[in-house]
């Protein structure tokens, strides 16, 4: 399982956010990487001390997200889902009563 460091605020601390790395090393024990980093979300100095063992290179690097860059651009170019749209779906939801209508009305909004 990939370690992941977080700030007390939740959010997720990255390589952009990380001000200083360092080792403490014990003689007993396990040793550790240190972690000073300002949080992009609250802006708060923290630091934190990860077990050499569970150290990746990619800890620090958001994972890929799951879209294309075509599907990111196609996003990128439409305008947000206004009130009347979610209302809208919400309603034709509801006119769905099985699992191959669900389908069905998938593929139509796809093709």
């Amino acid at each position: 399982m990939k370690s992941v460091i977080k700030c007390n605020c939740g959010q997720r601390v990255l390589a952009k956010d990380v001000m200083q790395t360092g080792y403490y090393l014990r003689l007993f024990g396990p040793n550790f990487v240190y972690v000073k980093f300002r949080c992009s979300h609250c802006k708060k100095l923290g630091e934190q001390f990860v077990k050499q063992e569970e150290w990746e290179d990619g800890i620090l690097t958001e994972s890929p997200g799951e879209m294309t860059a075509e599907e990111h651009r196609k996003f990128k170019s439409m305008d947000k889902i206004n009130i009347h749209e979610c209302i809208d779906a919400h309603f034709e939801l509801e006119k769905i009563s099985s699992l191959a209508e669900l389908r069905e009305a998938v593929e139509k909004s796809t093709n």
